[in-house]
């Protein structure tokens, strides 16, 4: 009488598999990281003033502001080709700015005006521009990771030499779909950075209370796709960390994941009292982790001297004002815009 099969039956091992070598920090030239200086200090301020207008209730809906975080989103999109897409949740603001979208532009978005980028009706959650190889700005949790994932393909498929840079937060980070995506990425070694930006706090849980597996550059192990964890805080640590793993999706060897370990100074959206957190951590990570100041620090040292960086926050300063003014002043869409781009039709 013939055997039944175990079902145990042994396994061959898995073989090494190759990793991308340990990210260096960026050897920055002083114009660069003076660039990068600039570009934290335009998301800081422009961030701060949106806090300000939501106050004064011009800015309606949800808001969720990237102050603390600038250093992951200048680190990883100054590496980017104008071929590479980009696609993130709904902490965007920064993230626009970088693609080069205009700061008043953003602004009129985000007071819900025709000038925006979005002809006012996406507003600060679901700012998108083709134009800019940027895709959004999605409200729903996690939904980007698998939309980043369509945007891989299409590279691929077209044979343009680009790749996605997907964004999303620990928190999304426990989303089924997610995971989906990943296996979908390393299957057809789709040209795909997922970049986790783990600000420590998913809405006002603890990482470590809601992940099992905390240590979130893991997450795609079972899958294969190798993980690299990085200082978030760290402007030139986010650059060699995007150079390492475009190398690595750009030579054909699939997907990759950043688990940028970064922190929010505000709330995680307008809303948010953060009453989850003490002042005294918040203020122990600015005193010893902020990267505009980190950023300053390093200037310093390579001998930029105060008076220029005091001309940058004032030509800053007068940049995000002149948004502001720009977007209080431009009118709100016609009634008529509401029956507009809401349908495609294809014959």
């Amino acid at each position: 009488m013939a055997k039944t099969p175990s079902l145990a039956t042994a396994q061959p091992p898995i073989p090494n598999r190759e990793r991308p070598d340990e990210p260096r920090p960026y050897e920055a030239s002083k114009d660069e990281l003076l660039g990068f200086y600039r570009q934290m200090l335009l998301i800081r301020r422009f961030e701060e003033k949106a806090g300000q207008l939501y106050g004064l209730g011009l800015i309606g809906g949800f808001c969720h502001l990237y102050i603390g975080q600038e250093a992951v989103a200048v680190g990883l999109q100054s590496a980017l080709s104008d071929k590479d897409s980009v696609i993130t949740g709904y902490r965007d603001h920064g993230h626009m700015l970088l693609s080069g979208i205009p700061p008043k532009d953003v602004m009129a978005e985000l007071t819900g005006r025709a000038a925006g980028i979005s002809k006012g009706k996406g507003g600060s959650m679901h700012m998108f521009s083709v134009e800019h190889k940027f895709y959004g700005g999605h409200g729903i949790v996690g939904a980007q990771v698998s939309l980043g994932t369509g945007l891989g393909f299409s590279h691929k498929y077209k044979g343009d030499g680009g790749v996605c840079l997907a964004y999303f937060g620990d928190g999304a980070a426990n989303q089924g779909q997610v995971y989906e995506s990943f296996n979908m990425a390393e299957l057809w070694k789709l040209p795909i950075v997922y970049v986790i930006e783990n600000n420590q706090y998913a809405m006002g849980t603890a990482v470590n209370r809601s992940s099992a597996e905390d240590q979130l550059y893991r997450r795609g192990e079972s899958f294969r796709i190798p993980g690299l964890q990085i200082d978030g805080m760290d402007v030139l640590a986010c650059r060699g960390a995007a150079e390492e793993a475009l190398a690595w999706v750009r030579a054909g060897k699939g997907p990759i994941i950043l688990e940028m370990k970064t922190y929010r100074y505000r709330g995680h959206s307008m809303s948010d009292p953060a009453k989850y957190r003490s002042r005294e951590e918040v203020q122990a990570v600015r005193d010893k982790s902020d990267p505009i100041e980190h950023a300053r620090k390093l200037l310093d040292k390579m001998g930029v001297k105060e008076a220029e960086l005091k001309a940058i926050e004032q030509e800053t300063r007068k940049q995000v004002n002149e948004a502001a003014d720009f977007a209080e002043q431009t009118p709100e869409p016609e009634p008529a815009e509401l029956y507009t781009d809401i349908l495609v039709e294809s014959y």
